[in-house]
C-alpha cells in the first residue's frame, strides 16, 4: 500500500490583490450604483483609494423634500415613510404656482397634476436625497455609527468622485401625478437653455383584441400613414382635449426646467462629464445633456426663472401631430395620440441648410424607447400643425 502524503496548509490568499487596478475599476464601473460603491469603500484601503476614480456612477434619488425643509440634511428612518407620499410628486406645487400666471382659464391643470392629493403650503423650490445607513460611506467619504437613516443630496454623495464621465441620476417618480391609463412621456436635452422637447401623450392606452387587431389591420394601416381632411380632427377639440394637450406641454416643459435647475452644482463640480441623464424610476421624463451642452452650461450660466428656481424656458416654435386613434403594430392602441415637438424659436438655422435638412424630424422619432419609438415614427407621417409659445 502506497503511503498518502498531504500538503501543508497554505495560507489564505486574497485573490483580488492579484488582480490590477483596471480590472478593479472596470468591476466597479460595471457596479455603477452611487450606495454599493460606498460599501465598497470599507472594505479594503484599496478598494477605498480606488471607488473615487470610478467614471460610470448611477445615483438613485430616495426622496425629493422642499429646500426649506429643516429635516432636509438629516431624517430618521420614521421621518422617511411619512415623506414618501410628499415625494411622490415633489413639484406639483411649483407647477400649480407657475401654471396659474400662463393659462388661468385651465382649471383642470391642478386636477391633472395630482388629482387626490390635498394642497401643501410647502416651497416650490426642491431638493433631491439619497437616505443611507450611518454606517456606510460615500464614494471615499467618511461615516459615523448610528443606527438611524442619513439623507445627502446626490452632490454631497459625487463630492469624492474625481473622474466622472457617465452620470444616471434618476428620481422616485415621475413629476406629474396623471390618471391611470393616461400616457404622458417627454424627453428634453438642454445646455445652458433648452435646446429640444419631444412630448407624447394619449388620453387612453389599451390593448387591442387580437381578433380586432386582425380584422381592422388595413384601416389602421390608413390611420397611420397620416391621411387627413387638412384640419385638426374635431376629437382634438372636444372634451377638454385641446385644454388637456396644452397642460400636456407647459406642466412638461416646467418639470424638465426645474431639473436642469437642480442639476447646476453637479455639472459645475464635475468638469469632466462627458454625458449626463436625469429620468425617473416610471420612465415618464428624460433630460439628456451631452460633453457640448455640459460645457455651454459651464461658460454660459442658465438664466433661472424670477418666479421659482427653474431654468427659463425660452419662447418656443412647435409642430404638433395628431391621431385620434392610433393602433401600433403589436397590438397597443393610443387614443388621442399627441406628439408635439419643441425648438426655441431664435435656435439659428445655418444658411447653407437645406428646406429638407430644416423639416427633418428624425430627431423626434428617435426620442423614445419601444414602442413609443414605433407610435412617434407613425405620427411624423401625419399632417404637422405649427404653434409658437412665448418665454415663461
Amino acid at each position: 500500500m502506497s503511503d498518502l502524503t498531504f500538503s501543508e496548509p497554505q495560507s489564505h490568499i486574497d485573490h483580488f490583490d492579484g488582480l490590477p487596478d483596471s480590472i478593479l475599476l472596470l468591476i466597479f464601473n460595471r457596479i455603477g450604483d452611487v450606495k454599493a460603491l460606498g460599501r465598497c469603500c470599507v472594505v479594503s484601503r484599496r478598494f477605498h483609494s480606488l471607488v473615487p476614480q470610478v467614471d460610470n456612477v448611477v445615483v438613485r434619488v430616495d426622496c425629493v423634500i422642499s429646500d426649506d425643509d429643516p429635516s432636509s440634511s438629516s431624517l430618521s428612518a420614521p421621518a422617511i415613510s411619512s415623506s414618501s407620499d410628499k415625494s411622490r410628486n415633489p413639484f406639483s406645487n411649483l407647477f400649480r404656482f407657475f401654471f396659474g400666471g400662463i393659462v388661468k382659464p385651465l382649471q383642470l391643470f391642478t386636477q391633472l397634476l395630482n388629482p387626490k392629493r390635498p394642497a401643501s403650503s410647502s416651497s416650490a423650490s426642491s431638493a433631491l436625497l439619497l437616505s443611507e445607513d450611518s454606517d456606510a460611506e460615500h464614494g471615499g467619504g467618511g461615516g459615523g455609527g448610528g443606527g438611524g437613516v442619513t439623507h445627502h443630496s446626490p452632490t454631497q454623495v459625487l463630492k469624492n468622485f474625481n473622474e466622472i464621465r457617465f452620470l444616471r441620476i434618476e428620481l422616485p417618480s415621475g413629476e406629474l401625478g396623471i390618471e391611470d391609463g393616461v400616457l404622458l412621456k417627454w424627453r428634453a436635452d438642454f445646455g445652458s437653455t433648452l435646446d429640444d422637447c419631444v412630448i407624447l401623450g394619449a388620453s387612453a392606452v389599451f390593448r387591442s383584441p387580437a381578433y380586432a387587431a386582425a380584422a381592422d389591420a388595413a384601416s389602421c394601416g390608413a390611420a397611420a400613414t397620416g391621411e387627413d381632411n387638412g384640419s385638426i380632427p374635431e376629437s382634438f377639440y372636444t372634451n377638454g382635449g385641446l385644454k388637456l394637450r396644452v397642460v400636456w406641454t407647459i406642466s412638461s416643459l416646467i418639470a424638465a426646467s426645474a431639473r436642469h435647475y437642480l442639476l447646476q452644482p453637479i455639472i459645475s463640480e464635475h468638469k469632466t462629464l462627458d454625458n449626463l441623464v436625469l429620468t425617473d424610476a416610471d420612465g415618464q421624463g428624460v433630460l439628456c445633456m451631452n460633453r457640448e451642452q455640459l460645457e455651454e452650461l459651464r461658460v454660459k450660466p442658465l438664466s433661472a426663472s424670477s418666479a421659482s428656481k427653474r431654468t427659463q424656458v425660452p419662447a418656443l416654435n412647435m409642430r404638433l401631430w395628431y391621431a385620434p386613434h392610433l393602433e401600433l403594430p403589436d397590438g397597443m392602441v393610443l387614443k388621442g395620440a399627441t406628439l408635439v415637438a419643441i425648438r426655441p424659436s431664435d435656435q439659428s438655422v445655418p444658411a447653407a441648410m437645406s428646406k429638407k435638412e430644416v423639416s427633418d424630424v428624425s430627431w423626434v422619432s428617435t426620442a423614445f424607447e419601444e414602442p413609443y419609438g414605433t407610435a412617434a415614427k407613425m405620427l411624423v407621417k401625419r399632417r404637422t400643425y405649427c404653434l409658437e409659445m412665448n418665454s415663461f
